[in-house]
């Protein structure tokens, strides 16, 4: 996003949808994402500088905003920074604070899935202002009509392929499935345990408090009984 917009005349409405953003995602989210994003929120509604786009605040002064101490600021600034809804424009050395933006690309990926709840206008909104922008990976179907050369024989031989079963989640909810399934890699599945690799925790963490169902009930119907799945580093 160019930051100048941040300071212009639809300034109040960018800033006020993207809070209702991050809101509608930690509240839809796990115990551990409502915290975070509501800290976040905290700090951004206190002290983001829109004109330079960037946050800078000590660790002290979040430890005291937030009623915690500083290793709970690192962490959660780690969270963050881990998930790239923050990136770090400028490391903390040598007494100087450090300086923080806000990833707008990611946040929107984030929320997306929610948007529909808060209201049609603001869906509508937040598409017109996101979708074009977007760096998410768009998977097409065609991807999914030969096995990848690396797939283990095992799920090659099995009722059903890895790629069929993404076929079927994205068939069910396109949006779902280009903001967050198609970014899964699959590494192995073996006596009912299937392994997977995700872009990143903050990725895993949503997949695992929001979208199981779906992925276990395509994954069984083209490989059968799942007992377990695994995320792998």
């Amino acid at each position: 996003m160019n930051p100048m917009r941040l300071t212009g005349p639809e300034a109040s409405v960018i800033k006020y949808d993207l809070l209702t953003a991050l809101s509608v995602a930690g509240l839809n989210g796990s115990p551990t994402l409502q915290t975070t994003l509501m800290r976040l929120i905290a700090a951004v509604t206190a002290r983001y500088n829109w004109r330079a786009d960037e946050l800078t605040v000590g660790q002290r002064d979040l430890a005291r905003m937030w009623s915690v101490n500083e290793r709970t600021v690192k962490r959660e600034i780690k969270r963050l920074l881990d998930g790239k809804i923050l990136i770090c424009k400028r490391g903390g050395v040598r007494g100087r604070v450090a300086a923080y933006q806000l990833n707008y690309d990611e946040i929107a990926k984030l929320s997306e899935p929610c948007w529909c709840l808060v209201g049609p206008d603001f869906d509508l909104r937040m598409k017109g202002r996101y979708q074009g922008q977007s760096t998410v990976k768009i998977v097409q179907l065609s991807d999914y009509t030969k096995p990848a050369e690396t797939e283990d024989a095992a799920v090659q031989s099995a009722p059903g392929t890895w790629q069929r079963a993404m076929a079927r989640l994205a068939k069910e909810n396109a949006d779902q499935f280009n903001a967050w399934f198609s970014q899964l890699k699959y590494t192995s599945f073996d006596q009912g345990i299937l392994r997977l690799r995700a872009p990143s925790k903050f990725a895993q963490r949503y997949i695992e408090t929001h979208l199981m169902r779906p992925l276990v009930s395509a994954v069984e119907a083209e490989l059968g009984p799942i007992t377990r799945i695994e995320f792998e580093a």
